[in-house]
């Protein structure tokens, strides 16, 4: 049987799936948001967003950027 080729572990497609991982591991690297401080969190998303502006997912679909993001959030209690 053959064996597939090794895929690098950040390869990137162009779908909501794709971005919500690479969504994920950017959002996990903003650290801890500020509870006093009410615009913070759409700050850090806009943040966030600006940073995938070239993933393809974001390239080819960039009305679904902030829905799929705002997803995550939720998806994830963030």
């Amino acid at each position: 049987m053959r064996t597939p080729p090794e895929r690098p572990s950040n390869q990137q497609f162009s779908n909501a799936d794709s971005y919500g991982m690479a969504f994920d591991e950017a959002w996990d690297g903003i650290g801890d948001l500020d509870p006093a401080d009410p615009g913070a969190r759409d700050d850090a998303l806009e943040r966030v967003i600006s940073s995938l502006s070239d993933h393809p997912f974001a390239l080819s679909q960039p009305e679904l950027v902030r829905q799929v993001a705002e997803f995550r959030l939720r998806l994830l209690k963030r």
